[in-house]
């Protein structure tokens, strides 16, 4: 099941448009209607013509609810960029596609509306080469075009076409097995209870699952599964997804958490990442910066700290170590977007590299910055071993789960790493980086012959001293 979402400036029709698709308007709230401009995401369910159910996240599109529009269009397979025929590219089309790129969603197409409020063919050209002209550089670079008037359904056919064909090829999401689901709505509902939503970013989740939230560490069962409105017995990586949770109060959860199963994420207050700053920045990016930090659909303030520059000049890219004010879950891999607190502006975003960092880096420290590049870059087996040095011994299965990578990919990397002895396997399906066995080796033997010459009665180091020690 896929899901699409809504981009544009405010008041070029992304919610009429969803509206004249479903026959349901996404906007939900009194102040919304009365004010005939979304401010929360709304949702919508739609049929392709051959057949596809998707998931539809419709965003908000001025400029004060820049939050509520990243909440809800990270786990999202292919957008619908929104331009009003009769105004063209605005500030906020520039902003939302902005982001678009940073975030590298997968796939995207033009609705350009109220083609119904311009009588001059030519006119529509001049806009459309316009668009294109913005669109230039960016994921959306040479995106199909269709003309749409939601008021009097023409393009409406061509529109859903359009959409099926670009969604047809489009892989599906990796599920690595670690159930996640980023919450971008949560309410009650009498009779039943709590009630979060979000879109599946990995795993599955079944009825009866004891489930975990993080970070607040509330545990609950699913006591019901909706995808796309349909009740279900379990639900897949990418579908809009609506979760029954028993033992949970609506209190006690916030956009942002995530709903996962026990054992399988850690919460994290650090993370190292690749960070490119917009080239419309006014004013180079210093070092200890505090910004706004939005992944998944989660946000908190944050202090940036430069990793290997002094400073950051517009259009430029470095690496960064990110230092939270509030926990959050993400993974390595995750796209984000950093904005500036105030006043508030987009800065630039990128991909976070490492989700559990070992403490503060030095900022010039070249063998960081090597194994943040090794990370981002490196080829499967890199990856692996790095983040077998990182976590030190664990299953093979765990590691590639930390390490993101596919079956035939993990299988590569790790009979390479063997065949080159950069790897040990230890009992119990464990395995170790073989540096690392060999500096424990070292370590044990140098600690047992200062406890023997210390203590030369006893009979050796006890083993929970000595575990301890080695930590």
């Amino acid at each position: 099941m896929r899901v699409i979402g809504t981009a544009g400036h405010v008041d070029h029709g992304k919610s009429t448009l969803i509206a004249a698709l479903t026959g349901v308007h996404p906007d939900r709230l009194k102040e919304e209607i009365e004010r005939e401009m979304t401010i929360e995401l709304g949702f919508g369910w739609l049929t392709l013509p051959d057949g596809e159910e998707i998931g539809i996240v419709d965003v908000p599109g001025h400029r004060d609810f820049i939050g509520n529009m990243l909440a809800g269009i990270g786990g999202i397979d292919a957008v619908v960029l929104v331009i009003a025929a009769d105004e063209g590219v605005m500030p906020q089309t520039k902003e939302h596609l902005a982001i678009l790129d940073l975030l590298k969603i997968p796939s995207g197409m033009v609705a350009l509306t109220k083609i119904d409020l311009v009588s001059d063919p030519e006119w529509l050209d001049l806009v459309e080469a316009e668009i294109r002209e913005s669109l230039a550089g960016t994921v959306l670079e040479g995106a199909p075009f269709v003309r749409v008037s939601s008021k009097t359904g023409a393009g409406l056919d061509e529109f859903l076409g359009t959409l099926s064909k670009l969604l047809k090829n489009k892989p599906t999401k990796l599920d690595l097995g670690r159930p996640r689901l980023p919450i971008d709505r949560a309410f009650s509902i009498a009779g039943f209870g709590t009630v979060v939503t979000g879109t599946l970013a990995d795993g599955k989740l079944s009825l009866g699952d004891e489930v975990l939230i993080l970070p607040s560490a509330k545990k609950g069962r699913v006591r019901g599964l909706q995808t796309h409105k349909k009740k279900e017995e379990f639900s897949v990586p990418g579908s809009r997804t609506a979760v029954n949770i028993s033992g949970v109060s609506l209190e006690d959860i916030r956009r942002g958490e995530v709903v996962t199963k026990p054992g399988q994420y850690q919460i994290t207050r650090r993370l190292d990442a690749r960070f490119r700053l917009l080239e419309d920045i006014s004013q180079p990016l210093k070092h200890n910066t505090e910004v706004k930090l939005f992944v998944g659909a989660s946000e908190t303030i944050a202090t940036l700290r430069l990793l290997g520059v002094e400073t950051l000049n517009p259009g430029e890219e470095a690496w960064i170590q990110l230092e939270l004010r509030d926990p959050i879950v993400t993974v390595r891999g995750d796209r984000y977007i950093l904005r500036r607190p105030s006043p508030a502006e987009t800065l630039g975003g990128g991909v976070i590299v490492d989700d559990q960092p070992k403490g503060r880096h030095k900022r010039f420290d070249k063998k960081i910055i090597a194994k943040l590049t090794s990370l981002a870059e490196g080829s499967p087996a890199d990856v692996l071993l790095e983040v077998s040095l990182a976590k030190g011994a664990d299953t093979l299965e765990n590691l590639v789960k930390l390490a993101r990578l596919e079956e035939a990919e993990s299988k590569e990397a790790i009979e390479e790493l063997f065949a080159e002895g950069k790897i040990v396997s230890l009992e119990k399906d464990y395995l170790i980086a073989s540096a690392q066995w060999e500096e424990l080796k070292t370590r044990t033997l140098q600690m047992t012959k200062a406890y023997h010459e210390k203590f030369p009665l006893r009979g050796g180091i006890p083993r929970e001293e000595l575990k301890s020690r080695l930590k």
